[in-house]
């Protein structure tokens, strides 16, 4: 509870300051983001579920914009989905994007899956509909002709989720993008056979039975977009060294960049159920390995990271993020302006 007066003292603090411009949906815009954090800490802030509201459902979402922005500006809106057992605001502090809005123009969206049982995961109209409705708030408010590209980004769950949404009859004409964050990737990499978080007693996950690959099926999807797949070393037998994504787009040939190297950690990770290193352990900095398919047709973006020694939940590091972030914003857009 202390913490979280604090937290509220700290945004009436931000709320009053010179610093603030615009006031999308009821909320003044604060910089830094509102309710940022690191670390045990997060675990009480990680409970607020947002600071702009669905005016068609009255369900929350973050929302982190520069508060600098001039009208008519161009921008790159992210709408970020956590993954199954997640809530929002984890997901904020998985993969940071709010803490490149200003540096890269950035709109990120980040809300929480209504279903919560047996556990919360993104499922069905309702929640569909809630991302539609963010979306159209965003598009809105900042301008339709000022979205130059639109990404859905997903951590696990979040990632199959936005698979299935990207090329529905709503978003395919919006979605310039999809950066899975192990979520799943279009020529797949398979995750290792003990992959789940780890038994009460700490063991690993009993082996999933042969033939219940939740990766298995892969038919490329029916539109056009860049793809980016992210994930942790353990999490996957081996990354695939062909992309069917790439020869879609007759990219010439991949190549493997400059190793991205961190020397700080993420910001979160699964604090109640660490130390499976499938699963992830705590936070820690790190080394990414960075692969690039060259020569892509209308300059699609189509690329791998792979972070060493990591699993599925630590939290995304600072030149990791960062680096995605740079990816996306190289990438084309357009489709919001003409419709797909």
């Amino acid at each position: 509870m202390k913490m979280k007066l604090m937290v509220l003292g700290a945004l009436a603090s931000l709320a009053a300051s010179p610093a603030l411009a615009r006031d999308v949906g009821g909320v003044a815009c604060t910089t830094p983001q509102p309710a940022r954090c690191s670390g045990e800490s997060c675990v009480p802030a990680l409970a607020e579920l947002g600071n702009v509201v669905d005016a068609k459902t009255g369900r929350k979402f973050w929302l982190d914009y520069p508060c600098d922005l001039k009208p008519d500006e161009k921008v790159t809106f992210i709408l970020n989905l956590h993954g199954a057992g997640s809530i929002g605001n984890w997901q904020r502090h998985y993969f940071p994007a709010a803490d490149y809005v200003q540096k890269y123009r950035l709109v990120v969206a980040t809300p929480t899956a209504a279903t919560a049982t047996p556990v919360r995961r993104w499922d069905g109209a309702a929640d569909d509909a809630h991302l539609q409705n963010i979306t159209d708030f965003v598009f809105d408010s900042f301008g339709k002709a000022n979205i130059r590209s639109m990404w859905l980004a997903g951590h696990s769950q979040g990632g199959f989720t936005s698979r299935r949404i990207v090329c529905s009859d709503y978003f395919r004409g919006k979605v310039d993008g999809w950066l899975s964050l192990s979520g799943g990737r279009i020529g797949q990499a398979p995750f290792v056979k003990q992959f789940g978080p780890p038994k009460p007693d700490g063991s690993p996950p009993d082996p999933r039975p042969a033939g219940a690959n939740p990766m298995a099926a892969d038919t490329p999807p029916a539109c056009d977009f860049s793809h980016i797949f992210e994930v942790g070393q353990w999490e996957i037998d081996a990354l695939p060294e062909t992309s069917p994504w790439a020869e879609k787009y007759g990219c010439t040939r991949r190549v493997r960049q400059k190793d991205i190297v961190d020397d700080k950690p993420g910001y979160v990770w699964d604090f109640s159920r660490a130390g499976y290193k499938v699963w992830g352990m705590k936070a820690a900095p790190g080394k990414g390995e960075l692969f690039a398919y060259q020569g892509c047709k209308d300059g699609r973006v189509v690329a791998d990271v792979v972070r060493e020694n990591k699993g599925h939940t630590e939290g995304l590091e600072p030149r990791v993020t960062e680096t995605l972030i740079q990816m996306i914003v190289a990438a084309p857009g357009g489709k919001a302006q003409t419709g797909g």
